[in-house]
């Protein structure tokens, strides 16, 4: 099983982040071929005191061509194009591989 993790840094308006991300982009990313589950994690703190991330998005697949098929399907691509333009400056992607 392969996630896609996406971290985000603390936005400046963190009303209309959470709003846009519960009402639009959530709803986009759910729709992407194969994704068996979608984690939401809102950052409190860190051991050092407060964590320079706000929220952590953790997406599951079976393996990596089930997570390359879904970033390249339609519906990939949509919430793809959400995520870049109400978050782009604020997020980091990565892929990791669960054990």
């Amino acid at each position: 099983m392969v996630k896609l993790i996406a971290l985000y840094k603390h936005p400046e308006d963190k009303e209309a982040f959470d709003r846009h991300y519960e009402e639009v982009h959530t709803p986009l990313a759910e729709k992407m071929p194969g994704l068996e589950k979608l984690e939401v994690t809102r950052i409190v703190g860190a051991p050092q005191g407060k964590s320079e991330y706000y929220l952590m998005a953790e997406m599951y697949f079976k393996d990596q061509d089930t997570l390359n098929n879904a970033m390249k399907s339609e519906e990939g691509m949509a919430a793809a194009k959400d995520l870049m333009g109400f978050a782009g400056k604020i997020v980091s992607m990565m892929i990791g591989e669960v054990k």
